[in-house]
């Protein structure tokens, strides 16, 4: 039998930390502990006992097959982390055979930088490109988890983080930034958990940032009909998250016809105290009667925003509220300062704005810019089959909408399953313009007018005086072609002059925020929309630009609408 080297920390050399190298021109007899007597292969390397401080160096531009895994034994700190990265010049690729490239057991105080991964045929289908879990009874987090600068691709999930096999907790301190996740099978990225519970809500990931990640060709599996798959970004179970300046787009497109949810771009469940911030998601799919939208608030959120965000081209809604879970947990939740253009574009029932629920409480949608053209649509044909700018649902109460934009080529501005009253629903100062026919339907009316509606609903009125408009807000966006330009611009209102005036934050009763979507400072007079200041109303303004490039739901079925 041939004899096995393996690694092996010299004891003359103290207690550590050591910097191990692994480069193709290595062997695996040496030490590894430089450049000049790096190890050979990864598969050597991945017998190593790390410990705190230590680092993995994979040489630049080099391809290993193999892959790494790091246990309970392993575990580094936030002070003294574990680092797997790349050294020389270039991004070393770790290509597993037929499983996952990087999986972290029961540890944290681990830092993955710098690396490409590739998945085969095989992993597509069974392996996480680089892939945290947490499996330790009781409610321990593991901390300090740092992922930059990473490439993942040819997997089931691209990056995934969860809790399971009856653990409670999962990870703390979680960034995760300048990430590109493509190509993969069920999602980009994605964090879960255990089962929620609403009488003793726990969530098993808490500090969680997630910035400038791209997203995007997760087209989901065309074989699986009981869950969703297809998705870009997915957080279940966090507390106190940021998801910033990212990407999520053409997501979706094979996810199963038969399935009874769908994939989303950038969507949150069973969560609370999550920010979605300057972000764009656009022309996502999905495979079945159900979903493929931008962003998404579903089961079980709570104190979450969704702000500065830019939808376009999706098959489903631009931005979605929904519970389809008799808890009682969604509840307390902001829409604002978003813009969503030509959004449902696969799927009427839906809308540029979506909210609907069980037991769905207190949700506020204002300052948002909505832009809805559907004459060319093949289902605009159909008697009623023109998405609105805006859906409401049964389900909801205190749900307040004020100082939007609804505009449309002619398609319905709101629909609303019911006639609402104030109580229930309280819609004020928005502005409702359509270049076509006006039109409306609020529970089992069609109106054409605003002062009809107005009159008929109690909606739009304040202390007794009318609220809202009908104003053109003279958005480019009505007319300009998304192929020839998505960027936000054409959603901004060009006849300043003429803007239409909404609400001011006395009369709206929340604080609007300190900016509007170019992150300028929102003025004390209030305009309609997600753009405020006058200098920020120029047609080529976009908010910063996201950085370089670099699956699991609640259990529950979400029913059609």
């Amino acid at each position: 039998m041939p004899e096995v080297y393996r690694p092996a920390r010299p004891a003359t050399r103290g207690p550590g930390p050591y910097t191990f190298y692994v480069s193709p021109d290595g062997d695996d007899r040496n030490d590894g502990m430089s450049p000049e007597k790096p190890w050979r292969t990864l598969d050597h390397a991945d017998e190593a006992q790390y410990r705190p401080g230590d680092r993995l160096l994979l040489k630049g531009g080099e391809r290993f097959r193999g892959s790494l895994t790091l246990d309970k034994e392993e575990a580094g700190s936030p002070t003294r982390p574990v680092v797997v990265a790349s050294y020389g010049t270039g991004r070393a690729t770790i290509a597993p055979r037929g499983k996952s490239g990087i999986t972290v057991y029961d540890t944290a105080g681990v830092e993955i930088r710098n690396i490409a991964l590739v998945g085969d045929r095989k992993a597509l289908r069974e392996g996480v490109g680089i892939a945290f879990r947490n499996r330790l009874p009781g409610a321990r987090r593991l901390d300090h988890v740092r992922i930059t600068e990473v490439e993942a691709r040819g997997f089931q999930n691209g990056i995934g983080v969860g809790a399971e096999k009856g653990a409670v907790a999962g990870y703390g301190d979680v960034r995760i930034t300048d990430v590109s996740v493509h190509h993969n099978l069920e999602a980009g990225l994605v964090f879960y958990g255990p089962a929620f519970k609403a009488d003793h809500p726990a969530y098993a990931h808490v500090g969680v940032r997630i910035e400038r990640v791209k997203a995007y060709a997760n087209a989901g599996d065309s074989t699986s009909v009981e869950r969703n798959t297809g998705s870009g970004i997915t957080l279940g179970s966090v507390r106190q998250a940021t998801v910033t300046h990212s990407e999520a787009h053409d997501n979706g497109a094979h996810s199963a016809a038969a399935a009874e949810e769908g994939p989303e771009g950038i969507w949150v469940y069973d969560s609370t105290r999550v920010v979605l911030e300057r972000n764009k998601s656009y022309r996502n799919r999905t495979g079945s009667r159900v979903d493929g939208g931008g962003f998404g608030l579903d089961n079980n959120v709570s104190s979450s925003v969704m702000q500065y965000n830019l939808a376009y081209g999706n098959d489903g809604p631009g931005f979605l509220a929904y519970s389809g879970q008799p808890t009682g947990a969604h509840k307390n939740n902001v829409i604002r300062f978003n813009m969503s253009w030509d959004d449902a574009r696969k799927l009427p029932e839906y809308g540029g704005i979506v909210a609907y629920g069980t037991r769905m409480t207190n949700l506020q949608i204002y300052h948002n810019t909505v832009v809805m053209r559907t004459g060319g649509l093949p289902s605009a044909k159909a008697v009623g089959s023109r998405p609105p700018a805006l859906r409401l649902r049964d389900g909801m109460r205190d749900v307040r909408v004020h100082n939007n934009i609804f505009a449309t080529d002619g398609g319905p501005l709101v629909e609303a399953q019911s006639a609402y009253g104030p109580s229930t629903f309280r819609l004020q100062g928005n502005d409702y313009y359509s270049s076509g026919p006006w039109a409306l339907r609020w529970g089992p009316w069609r109106f054409v007018s605003l002062a009809r509606w107005r009159a008929t609903s109690r909606q739009e009125m304040l202390h007794g005086r009318a609220t809202g408009s009908t104003g053109d807000p003279c958005l480019a966006g009505l007319a300009a072609s998304i192929s020839d330009g998505a960027g936000a611009g054409n959603l901004v209102p060009r006849c300043r002059d003429r803007a239409p005036v909404g609400l001011g934050p006395e009369a709206l009763g929340v604080d609007p925020g300190p900016v509007d979507y170019f992150g300028n400072r929102v003025p004390k007079a209030l305009t309609v929309g997600a753009v405020q200041s006058p200098s920020s109303r120029a047609p080529s303004a976009e908010p910063s630009p996201p950085g370089r490039e670099p699956g699991g739901r609640a259990e529950s079925s979400r029913p059609r609408i």
